[in-house]
């Protein structure tokens, strides 16, 4: 079970930081995602990160903006978003894929519920 949460309203510019925390004992075997959806648009990928964390991978439209992270130590992964812009607004759910890997076109397994970031101009 994935837990999104630390979403919010927030202006233009600005920063927020989601967290995923997510239960049972086999997170670090999992590659885990985040993907977001805004109104009328299909679900797109933003980052994911290896079950070891040692290696990432970022959509373009975030690279350099977002930072995705986790600590196996806890069960959780973050995406630290800076320099927020209005074209950001979407839901933001976190997946995990059992084959470990971290790309935008592997099956994702497990999904959160999604959590709402709102960016004002």
């Amino acid at each position: 079970q994935l837990q999104a949460s630390g979403g919010g309203l927030v202006q233009a510019g600005g920063s927020l930081r989601l967290s995923c925390a997510a239960s049972g004992r086999t997170f670090s075997s999992y590659g885990m995602g985040w993907f977001r959806q805004a109104p009328g648009k299909e679900r797109e990928f933003v980052a994911g990160i290896s079950a070891s964390g040692g290696r990432i991978y970022y959509a373009d439209s975030v690279k350099g903006r977002f930072t995705i992270s986790r600590d196996n130590a806890k069960n959780t992964v973050y995406l630290q978003m800076n320099s927020l812009k209005p074209e950001d607004t979407a839901v933001y759910y976190c997946a995990a894929a059992g084959s470990g890997s971290y790309f935008p076109t592997v099956k994702y397994d497990y999904w959160g519920q999604g959590t709402q970031v709102t960016v004002s101009s």
